[in-house]
């Protein structure tokens, strides 16, 4: 075995070493050094070591002392919260969300940025360079640690690509090159729908469960899949597009040239296209007033506002679109056999509407008894889930060890 070799398996270890300490307080902390060495199986000099050059850093902090078990009470450590920052990007099909969180995922800054119809590669790039300047403007740039960016479509998270935008209709954009270069600090790319599932796993409802599913129903529908706790992607990183998944064959047309897909039937323009149609043939609603007989003003939006003051068509509508839901999830259940489901993105803001067909069609055409018993919950991140998710593909880089 070569010397380089040995100092380069030696670095490794060390940085594994450093990534596993540093998870543990994240997860478990305030924590003392000797639990750590007991639960990490870690010599105590090796933990110390590490321990100290993650203060030195500023990772961590000692904090207020724990309960003595006998002998000097032990001094306590703590992830220092603010001390780093990461940013966070959400690229939609109309609209690109820009977020600051600290080491917790608690949200420091947001803003929003209008995405222009038939965008190029150079618009993209540049109105995510915009809100980023946006965002840092004033603050010390050493705090931050990365950007993270959740990208609808298909996306080479090796690469730091996008593969093809379908809202956009463009093809290989480089966000992870531009990027470094014009910030240069890490930059991480991965599918929104991904993004978000990875953000709900460490920060929201999914933080108990190795195996879940993460649903953004937006513009389009998207599904990110958590297996053993780490995303997975497929062979061509195809896995999740859940929107595509064929329920109707006779059904409208999708952008991606097929018919009858889930995202035309369950996604936010889904609920605006058939909104407009019955109204406009003359079924009644407390929509017309909203919109005041404007169809193009009809939007999923509207429909969730009717619904709120008891529109009975609305609700019937939004109920529907949960029972499409609810078929594209339980052969999901029947496929991937999840621990839970998570409900996100804009169109899940009609939470109790849609739940309520998602959970009828489930117990209806769910396989066993165990199967419709899959836990299906809403996004507790809310309309920023992917772009805070966004901010853990960078927190990743630190906190857990790349095996």
């Amino acid at each position: 075995m070569s010397t380089k070799y040995k100092r380069g398996s030696f670095q490794l270890m060390k940085s594994m070493n450093r990534s596993t300490i540093l998870n543990m307080i994240r997860e478990e902390g305030p924590i003392s050094r000797a639990d750590i060495a007991k639960k990490t199986k870690l010599t105590p000099p090796t933990v110390s070591n590490i321990v100290k050059e993650l203060i030195s850093t500023q990772f961590v902090i000692e904090t207020t002392q724990g309960m003595s078990k006998g002998g000097r009470k032990p001094t306590l450590l703590e992830i220092n919260a603010d001390q780093f920052y990461t940013i966070g990007v959400d690229v939609g099909t109309t609209q690109m969300k820009f977020v600051i969180t600290n080491l917790f995922g608690k949200l420091k800054s947001h803003t929003t940025l209008t995405i222009p119809p038939f965008p190029s590669h150079e618009d993209i790039l540049s109105i995510m360079k915009k809100g980023i300047r946006e965002l840092m403007d004033g603050a010390d740039l050493n705090k931050f640690l990365g950007i993270g960016v959740g990208m609808h479509g298909i996306v080479d998270p090796e690469e730091g690509r996008s593969l093809f935008a379908p809202a956009f209709q463009l093809h290989d954009i480089p966000i992870r090159d531009v990027l470094e270069n014009e910030f240069n600090m890490i930059v991480k790319v991965e599918n929104d729908a991904r993004a978000m599932t990875l953000g709900e796993y460490w920060f929201g409802n999914g933080n108990d469960a190795d195996n879940m599913l993460g649903v953004n129903v937006g513009n389009g529908i998207g599904a990110g899949l958590m297996v053993k706790g780490r995303l997975f992607h497929g062979e061509h990183n195809l896995a999740g597009e859940i929107g595509h998944i064929t329920i109707d064959l006779s059904g409208p047309k999708c952008n991606c040239g097929n018919y009858g897909c889930l995202q035309t039937l369950a996604a936010g323009p889904a609920i605006a296209e058939r909104a407009k149609k019955e109204l406009k043939a003359g079924r009644p609603s407390l929509i017309h007033e909203l919109v005041d007989g404007d169809y193009d003003k009809v939007d999923g939006q509207k429909v969730y506002e009717a619904a709120t003051q008891q529109d009975p068509f609305s609700i019937e509508l939004l109920h529907q679109t949960g029972r499409y839901l609810g078929i594209g999830l339980t052969n999901l259940i029947h496929t991937i056999n999840p621990k839970r489901m998570i409900i996100g993105g804009g169109v899940s803001g009609a939470g109790e509407f849609l739940m309520r067909g998602i959970e009828e069609t489930i117990q209806s055409r769910g396989l066993t008894d165990k199967a419709k018993e899959t836990s299906i919950v809403l996004s507790k991140l809310g309309e920023h889930a992917s772009a805070i998710g966004a901010c853990v593909l960078v927190l990743e880089e630190f906190f857990i060890r790349q095996e």
